[in-house]
């Protein structure tokens, strides 16, 4: 089994900054990917960005140069810093976990971490 435990979501005022941060556990195959999606209001969940285990990164095109994905592979660990935030960004934030063995597919996902952006 796979957990995937989101934490730092919260409420900030527009052109704040919020770090999330997801721990896996459980029996994962070293060669993954890691990213963060949302959900904002009215629309479907979309990436944010997502990192390889060799530190390959990318960005939702709202997210680059605004949020910093990076990751720890020894703890298991996938943070997304997210600064300059903006009122359109407010959402539901989940972390995910890949993999591919062959032809079968791993896909996990936490329960997600409110964010709030006033204005």
């Amino acid at each position: 089994q796979v957990q995937l435990v989101e934490s730092g979501g919260g409420l900030v005022q527009a052109g704040g900054s919020l770090r999330l941060s997801c721990a896996a556990s459980g029996s994962i195959f070293s060669s993954n990917s890691m990213g963060w999606y949302r959900q904002v209001p009215g629309k479907q969940r979309e990436l944010v960005a997502i990192i390889t285990f060799d530190d390959s990164a990318n960005y939702a095109d709202f997210a680059k140069g605004r949020f910093t994905i990076s990751r720890d592979n020894a703890k298991n660990t996938v943070s997304l810093q997210m600064n300059s935030l903006k009122p359109e960004d407010t959402g539901v934030y989940y972390c995910n976990l890949g993999w591919e063995w062959g032809r079968d597919e791993y896909d996990y996902w936490g329960q997600g971490t409110q964010v709030t952006v006033s204005s």
